[in-house]
């Protein structure tokens, strides 16, 4: 990364919920940093840790113990009052949600709503606030944006209605744009649409863009950078093509072999991660994804135990940060622990 500064630093965060079976540790000692101009994948099964993530650097947990620092060029967020959360939110730093149906208020014109952002913002009148709208609606490739301001959510495709939520987390023109799985309930041509326009609005517009997903099929198109998340911890981090070429943590292994491959035949089934995520209620000394690691199950018993009660730590001999004992770049892997 050099010396550049990144627009969002993110060091030691955890955020822990209280329920009624006791504290539930959702991220743990988390720490990545995304630059302008540049994409960060968060990787992960569902309960990894990346929603949750995304919602503390916007100040959403309410009720939950969040510690740890975020800084948004430069700015400490972790504490900072919720009036001045309201003044960063939109403005500084905006998001676009999964479900745009159930983002989008179903009473309101579409125009109504993006125009309702910029006036709060910027204080703006309300046929500024409009002409904006009909311009937000037009970058994002809307067809007759004048016309279509007018109507309501349901007037819009699926589709569509991405593209507004799009345009509405852009009219105020922030700098970090959070993207919580933007694409999920899309089909794939429309999926490779949206995917399109957000790298195309990132190149123009100079965006830090943190993508939250759980499908390595996206981030491939788009991220610079990948975070994979387990059990609400860092699994392992790197750039997008070193990830791909050398992936280094048993987790990673298992979600890249869990992808269809064009060379592949048809008879050869998707390959499945055994087990299930693990219980943030109780959870185990060790790694995490021991109970389902390959690597972990045919080492040797003494090996194994480190596996169950060792917290391993993100780093690594070589290459890039992984939390393993025994990363598949490790010079040398104990007797029966090969990658």
């Amino acid at each position: 990364m050099g010396d550049i500064q990144p627009l969002l630093s993110v060091r030691d965060l955890t955020v822990t919920f209280t329920t009624k079976h006791g504290p539930v540790r959702a991220v743990d000692s988390l720490a990545f940093d995304v630059e302008r101009g540049r994409t960060l994948g968060i990787v992960g099964e569902s309960g990894s840790g990346k929603s949750v993530t995304s919602m503390a650097v916007l100040g959403l947990h309410t009720g939950a113990e969040v510690t740890g620092s975020i800084r948004l060029d430069g700015q400490e967020l972790v504490g900072l009052a919720e009036r001045e959360l309201n003044r960063l939110r939109g403005r500084k730093v905006a998001m676009i949600f999964q479900d745009p149906l159930s983002s989008l208020h179903p009473y309101y014109t579409v125009g109504e709503q993006i125009a309702e952002h910029h006036r709060v913002h910027f204080g703006s009148g309300r046929r500024a606030a409009r002409e904006r709208a009909i311009e937000a609606l037009a970058e994002v490739g809307i067809p007759d944006p004048r016309r279509r301001t007018g109507e309501y959510p349901h007037q819009f495709s699926g589709g569509m209605r991405q593209r507004v939520m799009i345009a509405m987390a852009l009219a105020c023109e922030p700098e970090l744009l959070i993207a919580d799985e933007p694409t999920t309930a899309l089909d794939v041509t429309v999926q490779a649409q949206i995917l399109e326009l957000i790298a195309r609005l990132q190149e123009e517009r100079g965006l830090a863009v943190v993508l939250i997903t759980h499908d390595l099929g996206v981030v491939a198109r788009v991220a610079h950078d990948v975070l994979v998340m387990y059990g609400g911890r860092a699994a392992e981090q790197a750039g997008v093509n070193e990830l791909f070429a050398t992936p280094a943590h048993p987790y990673t292994q298992g979600l890249l072999d869990s992808l269809p491959r064009l060379d592949d035949s048809d008879e050869e089934p998707l390959r499945a991660i055994p087990g299930s995520p693990p219980s943030l209620l109780t959870p185990a000394p060790g790694c995490a994804f021991a109970p389902r690691c390959p690597r972990a199950d045919r080492a040797p018993a003494a090996d194994r135990s480190r596996c169950e009660t060792e917290l391993p730590a993100l780093g690594g001999p070589t290459g890039h940060p992984v939390a393993c004992h025994f990363p598949a770049y490790a010079p040398s892997a104990p007797e029966g622990v090969a990658p």
